[in-house]
């Protein structure tokens, strides 16, 4: 029988040693693995790719569409992007599962309350972009960027996740109270798509509430979908509650490529002290192990594993102090040797296989569109009433009107009586009444160069337009 091909990354500091685990557990089941071993992060770094992963490496895991990763480290002074980050993207993982189980043995606050939830995270969008701009030489600028194709596959994959582990309930956890548009976007989607899952319950809730639940009441969760840098916090947060990242594992999950990690850092200081709880990586092997539809062999690990732990008798350091504690190896044996054994009091989870859903359109373009105006962004250390005449004055012999002027989204021209700490980074709205988007795109290098004939530095501009008939921009606060 042909084995299958996985992808092997060692990893950094403690990497090599967990990854060891995991593989030593699944070449034990019998299950058919060719491991085909690659590189990146620090030693990658070091050798001047900036990426931290070389061709190699990318050519492995186009070849076997899988891969078994341990931590990796972005070592101060070597590359401009975590490396694990730019793994995630370059083979368009959209999705990161975040299972949390209550585990047989290890002892946390939450212990007897049954806690059992998976977060599914976007995974390639957001702030992750990593889009960011100095606007002033005092004020820093982070781009949010959600789309439409990304929300729709995310929350695609939540329904699937619920469906293929047998969970009934999905909750959408965004913060679209605040940010109408971006996480906004995630809402609507969900609330669009929903009904196709008839037999999934789906609840939105506002993400600050969701952190305030998992630590109040966590056992009330099964699938959260959310935002990248929401889902990067939840996560953590979820994983706490079953013991710490020790024993968190997590899949990165793309159309045609999956990567399977630890969550874990690369902890350099205990490297080769074989002191280290490989729990979270042979769990991400486990659920590779899933994705590649092994079912039994999955079951065999995670059944031993939880039978370890139950026991008690050989347990790591983090689970029961260095007195009485077991290296890596010695875990990792005691593992092997449960083989077969599955834990008391613990009901099975009936696993079928995933479905990733496969989203290839992009929405239909609208049918109408139109341009009422633009937002200039300049720098000046003015106050609020002079910044706002200048501007007044810039537009002088232009169809543009100045609307309001806003500092930190908080409207302050004209005057308000709002008390704001101003910074000199200025939004300037100004609106074109006939909504002519020809017009007004001629008319804007003839505006920006009034801006600056008054004394004025713009650094950035937002064109303000409407889809539809709907506005595709926010308001200040205090603006009409």
């Amino acid at each position: 029988m042909s084995k299958r091909q996985v992808t092997l990354i060692p990893g950094d500091g403690i990497g090599p040693e967990v990854v060891a685990s995991a593989r030593q557990l699944i070449d034990a089941t019998g299950v058919g693995i060719e491991w085909i071993e690659a590189e990146a992060g620090a030693s990658v770094f070091k050798k001047g790719i900036a990426s931290g992963v070389p061709k190699d490496t990318i050519e492995a895991i186009s070849k076997t569409r899988v891969a078994l990763k341990g931590p990796l480290e972005t070592p101060v002074g070597y590359g401009e992007k975590s490396a694990n980050v730019t793994l995630r993207k370059l083979f368009e993982t959209f999705g990161n599962l975040r299972p949390v189980r209550e585990l047989p043995g290890v002892p946390t606050p939450y212990s007897g309350r049954g806690v059992d939830l998976i977060v599914v995270r976007e995974n390639v969008e957001d702030l992750y972009a990593g889009i960011e701009h100095m606007q002033t030489p005092t004020v820093a600028q982070c781009l949010k960027l959600i789309s439409a194709k990304g929300c729709e596959k995310i929350v695609r994959l939540a329904f699937e996740v619920a469906r293929a582990e047998g969970r009934k309930s999905v909750h959408c956890a965004t913060k679209a109270n605040i940010m109408k548009l971006t996480e906004g976007m995630l809402k609507r989607t969900f609330e669009r798509i929903a009904p196709e899952y008839p037999d999934i319950q789906a609840s939105h809730i506002i993400i600050d509430n969701c952190a305030h639940q998992l630590v109040k009441k966590p056992e009330q969760f099964e699938v959260i979908v959310t935002t990248n840098m929401n889902g990067d916090i939840i996560s953590d947060l979820s994983s706490a509650l079953i013991g710490g990242l020790g024993f968190a594992p997590s899949a990165n999950i793309g159309h045609d490529v999956a990567i399977f990690e630890a969550v874990h850092g690369s902890a350099p200081k205990y490297a080769g002290k074989d002191v280290i709880n490989p729990t979270a990586m042979i769990l991400s092997g486990v659920m590779m192990l899933r994705y590649l539809e092994e079912f039994e062999a999955a079951a065999l690990i995670e059944n031993a594993v939880l039978a370890t732990l139950q026991e008690g008798k050989s347990l790591t350091r983090d689970v029961v102090g260095d007195a009485r504690a077991v290296g890596t190896k010695a875990f990792t044996a005691a593992i092997l040797a449960n083989f077969g054994k599955r834990p008391s009091g613990v009901t099975p989870r009936v696993y079928r296989p995933l479905k990733v859903p496969r989203v290839v359109e992009n929405p239909p373009p609208p049918r109408q569109r139109g341009l009422v105006g633009v937002d200039v962004f300049v720098e000046a250390a003015l106050s609020p009433v002079e910044v706002g005449q200048k501007m007044e004055a810039a537009a002088a012999g232009t169809d543009f009107k100045l609307k309001m002027v806003s500092n930190r989204g908080t409207m302050v021209y004209p005057p308000t009586g709002a008390q704001t700490d101003c910074v000199d980074h200025w939004r300037c709205r100004f609106l074109m009444p006939s909504g002519d988007e020809s017009r007004c795109t001629a008319q804007l290098t003839q505006l920006l160069r009034q801006v600056e004939a008054a004394g004025l530095r713009w650094m950035h501009i937002e064109k303000l337009p409407q889809f539809d008939g709907a506005r595709g921009y926010t308001m200040a606060q205090g603006e009409d």
